[in-house]
């Protein structure tokens, strides 16, 4: 779950990590007081889920309220790479003295979280470890010990801040790994993080990325969801109850288990097809649920193909069986379907689905086979 710029900051706040004051408003005239409240020189943020807002127009720096009303009015209805702005952010303009990188983030392969920080803020930290590598001071931090303030400061001194930023920036480190931890989120990053003109370090931006499995520990969270911009897509699979991801191809993914759906996307991908979607109907899929993610993937105009791929584990291969004939007598589904049944009684799941066999569904016994199938099907097999 993406926050909106103004969310992050709230969010870092909580944790007593120090930002600018603002305020987020939706029209223009409310855009002014809000300017007139927290005192000018403000800026006008654009507030979408995507980067590069300011080269689009979306931030601007307002000296009156004449400017203010002129960039907010500008801004509004804006589209940031087909992001419409239909909020903005208002807030007091920081005198900046030097720009610098943070963010925590989990390290899968190493297990353990992974700290950046650089003296090379205010630009896509893509861009610096591309360009100078050495820029980027990283930290691994076992998240049983935690991070502690002689390792944020050994670490400051190893990104070569600025010395009179070290120890304002020891202490936002340790509230962003509070934040990251205890806010349960799967990425905290501020960039730019600043060192002001007086010398105080200042989180300018706000970058958060929050585990949706987390939602039930955290009542605040349903005003960050109702922010979410999904697609009909997504919309409709959030409303099923269903774990589901769209891409640009053009064969439909279906998989019980997330492991195994992104399992059955490389797969694909290897054979030479690209994958429209990423989709887990979960343990225990039945009917309504096959109905629910056949529905969603075959109303995607990308879809020619569509691939099933089921390794039953508590899940027995007849109650899957039973669950995609009966998801096929209520739906009328265009795309041709291969289904690859494996586990737990697969055998009398095949058996259920063999009469049902033909042009419109089709079985493989691997998933390798099947995967070929369905690309084949959806004509994107390398030639």
């Amino acid at each position: 779950m993406d926050l909106l710029e103004y969310q992050g900051k709230q969010f870092f706040a909580t944790f007593g990590i120090p930002v600018s004051d603002g305020e987020a408003v939706t029209d223009v005239d409310a855009a002014v007081a809000a300017a007139d409240r927290v005192g000018y020189p403000v800026v006008v943020k654009a507030q979408v889920h995507v980067g590069g807002r300011g080269k689009a127009g979306g931030v601007k720096l307002a000296s009156n309220a004449d400017e203010a009303r002129e960039h907010a009015t500008n801004i509004l209805g804006l589209d940031i790479k087909g992001h419409v702005v239909r909020t903005v952010w208002v807030e007091h303009a920081t005198d900046i003295g030097e720009e610098y990188y943070a963010s925590f983030t989990l390290d899968r392969s190493a297990k353990k979280h992974l700290g950046m920080l650089s003296a090379q803020g205010g630009v896509e930290i893509e861009a610096v470890a591309a360009s100078d590598p050495d820029a980027i001071a990283k930290i691994w931090i076992d998240p049983v010990d935690g991070l502690t303030e002689s390792a944020a400061r050994a670490w400051v001194e190893a990104a070569k801040l600025n010395p009179a930023a070290n120890d304002g920036a020891v202490e936002i480190l340790l509230q962003l790994y509070r934040a990251y931890t205890e806010g349960d989120a799967d990425l905290v990053e501020i960039n730019p993080l600043v060192l002001t003109a007086e010398q105080k370090v200042h989180a300018l931006d706000a970058k958060v990325t929050l585990d949706g499995n987390a939602t039930y520990r955290h009542e605040g969270w349903d005003a960050y969801e109702a922010t979410q911009v999904r697609d009909d897509r997504e919309q409709a699979a959030k409303e099923a109850g269903l774990q589901y991801v769209g891409l640009d191809g053009s064969v439909g993914i279906i998989a019980n288990g997330a492991g195994l759906a992104m399992s059955t996307l490389d797969v694909v991908n290897q054979v030479g097809g690209q994958a429209a979607n990423f989709l887990d109907v979960g343990g225990g899929a039945d009917a309504d649920k096959f109905v629910a993610a056949l529905g969603i993937i075959d109303n995607d105009a990308r879809v020619r193909s569509i691939f099933i791929n089921i390794f039953g584990g508590i899940t027995r291969g007849e109650e899957v069986a039973n669950g995609i004939i009966t998801a096929l007598e209520r739906i009328d589904i265009s795309s041709p379907i291969v289904i690859r049944l494996d586990g737990t009684n697969a055998d009398e799941g095949r058996a259920l689905l063999e009469p049902h066999l033909g042009d419109k569904l089709q079985m493989a016994p691997t998933m390798l086979e099947a995967a070929r199938k369905a690309v084949e099907l959806a004509g994107t097999a390398n030639a």
